[in-house]
């Protein structure tokens, strides 16, 4: 059959019309296939500026916000090296968990370091409804501080996860706790309290969520909105505890939660007297808003306290840049806790020696300043 001049032209134009679509496709598929993910992608700057490289803090510090888990066993020798290494006079650990568990932890550190490491006691939220409560975990809480105990460490479980006998959400402000808080200021110890997570672990999981890559390499951290009680509504409770407890001293762990917005963190500390707050794990809030951040940390200098959370020897380092230095576009330590670079807030001595630990000596009874005479 004889073609027609239209299919003549036609033809040609329309094999040319595929093979333009196939190359482009192809192009997008090698494009695709050639696209770092955003946990491999790590460019190294060209930026040529000052760098101030610490590996040791100017001034002794203490760290109250750590966890050493395996304290009834764990061979302090090496820990304590490396603490003296860093500057570090005073590890807080805030795993001392209770009972028998704790009583080792106390042996294990009075052997050498008593003055070196301090212990934080973790109460059982869900035996709530047990018909001791809450005579026996009061009687227990005296024990433990007649024992070396110096303050109580809450989980963030109590307010998310932790239930009662009915199966319902125990809430940081339940009335059945009151004894709990009412007994920490009775025997002159701070409440150091994690409560709720970062606001955005309850938003979207998507390309406009800054915590993208913690909630994909950590699925469980994802708080669906149907299923949990509101990032707002976890936080009210504790606020609700601090304003019923005038007398005990409460540390809001990792700035509250409110590092991205310290204006309404310092509206808070100056509604609760009695409410400190820590630097665990949230820096890179600081590090992103210089300006900001140093004006804040300043105002707020009486309030602050250092603390790291999960010890690694060299994350500290950040630490120290960050507070000590005017060091610009530096990485922070953990991609998936910020996206951003750091800067130095070059803060006043005086206000270091106050984050690092003449705040901590006013909250946690039974430091021995002699560690921090060498400062001044």
């Amino acid at each position: 059959m004889a073609f027609s001049k239209k299919k003549w032209v036609l033809l040609p134009l329309s094999i040319l019309l595929f093979l333009g679509i196939a190359y482009w496709l192809i192009g997008k598929i090698q494009y695709r296939n050639n696209v770092m993910d955003v946990e491999e992608y790590a460019p190294i700057s060209t930026l040529k500026v000052q760098e101030h490289l610490l590996t040791k803090a100017k001034f002794p510090f203490i760290d109250v916000h750590n966890h050493q888990i395996t304290m009834p066993i764990q061979n302090l020798d090496d820990l304590v090296e490396e603490m003296d290494e860093l500057n570090m006079a005073v590890m807080v650990n805030l795993s001392g968990f209770r009972g028998k568990y704790l009583e080792w932890s106390l042996d294990n550190v009075n052997e050498k370091y008593s003055d070196r490491f301090t212990l934080f006691m973790n109460i059982d939220f869900e035996k709530v409804d047990d018909e001791a409560w809450p005579n026996e975990t009061l009687e227990m809480m005296e024990k433990s501080v007649e024992l070396g105990v110096k303050g109580l460490k809450v989980y963030k479980s109590l307010g998310l996860t932790d239930t009662d006998k009915a199966g319902n959400r125990i809430k940081v402000d339940d009335p059945r706790l009151d004894p709990i808080w009412a007994k920490c200021g009775e025997l002159g110890i701070p409440v150091l309290i994690h409560t709720g997570e970062p606001a955005a672990f309850w938003l979207p999981k998507d390309k406009n969520n800054e915590r993208w890559l913690e909630l994909k390499q950590y699925p469980s951290r994802y708080k669906d909105p149907e299923k949990n009680p509101s990032f707002e509504e976890v936080m009210a409770e504790q606020h609700n505890v601090f304003k019923k407890h005038p007398n005990t001293k409460f540390i809001s762990a990792h700035l509250g939660w409110f590092g991205n917005d310290l204006e309404r963190l310092g509206n808070l500390l100056d509604e609760m007297p009695n409410m400190y707050t820590e630097l665990g794990a949230v820096l890179a809030e600081l590090g992103r808003q210089p300006v900001t951040a140093r004006a804040w940390l300043i105002d707020y200098q009486d309030r602050v306290l250092m603390g790291k959370d999960s010890y690694k020897k060299e994350e500290y380092y950040t630490y120290f840049r960050v507070l000590e230095t005017s060091d610009e576009y530096f990485d922070y330590y953990r991609k998936r806790h910020a996206h951003w670079k750091m800067y130095g807030l070059a803060l006043p001595d005086s206000v270091l020696k106050k984050i690092y630990y003449e705040n901590a000596i006013q909250l946690i009874p039974g430091i021995d300043e002699a560690l921090f005479e060498v400062v001044d």
